[in-house]
């Protein structure tokens, strides 16, 4: 399976509380809610179209544990999210829980296990939130396509999702779209160890 990262994430790069104040207030944070202002119905068409090629989410501790007690209360029956998201396999990497509560769930131990996972058959092993959880397999390099929701907003503090100590990282750009509401879609296909080059001037790039 392919590994695919979606994150929400402000003009700075920042991933916390993209749904409401309350969301993550985690080290004090108090500036969460910033995409919902710009949600329309062409976001909501391409998330529900990313999410459709999931065979299964792939989550950390926290994620895991607010999705777990979330999603199953929605009992909307035009949600476009909720039927998908609570039958989907769950795969919560966790060294503290031994079993999940938000069936079916499966609990790996560390980045090996993940490594084990992606080699089996199928479509996408979908990371939604679970930032820290995105990074430390970015780094590893067991992503293989990273998707970005950015907000035309720019929040000042709070975490962020691409800020990792491995090594740099290339990515290509496969697809964009720009939402009626400002919202950036952006979908990176990663390309291995991020090169670099030495400026030679215009003439260089024009032919």
């Amino acid at each position: 399976m392919r590994i695919t990262l979606t994150e929400f994430v402000t003009l700075d790069g920042v991933c916390q509380g993209p749904g409401s104040p309350t969301e993550d207030t985690s080290d004090g944070f108090t500036r969460g809610g910033w995409l919902v202002p710009h949600l329309d119905e062409r976001f909501v068409r391409r998330t529900v179209e990313w999410l459709s090629r999931a065979d299964g989410l792939l989550l950390g501790r926290r994620t895991y544990e607010a999705f777990a007690r979330d999603w199953p209360a929605i009992t909307d029956p035009d949600d476009p999210y909720t039927a998908t998201m609570n039958s989907l396999p769950k795969y919560v990497v966790s060294t503290t829980l031994t079993d999940g509560t938000w069936n079916p769930t499966t609990v790996l131990a560390d980045v090996k296990a993940v490594g084990a996972l992606k080699e089996r058959p199928g479509r996408e092993l979908q990371i939604h939130g679970s930032a820290r959880l995105g990074r430390s397999l970015l780094s590893a390099g067991l992503v293989d396509t990273v998707r970005l929701v950015v907000a035309p907003t720019v929040v000042g503090t709070g975490r962020r999702l691409l800020d990792h100590p491995g090594a740099p990282v290339g990515l290509r750009l496969a697809h964009h779209e720009v939402t009626p509401n400002g919202l950036l879609l952006l979908e990176y296909d990663r390309t291995g160890t991020a090169t670099v080059a030495e400026y030679e001037g215009v003439n260089a790039f024009v032919a």
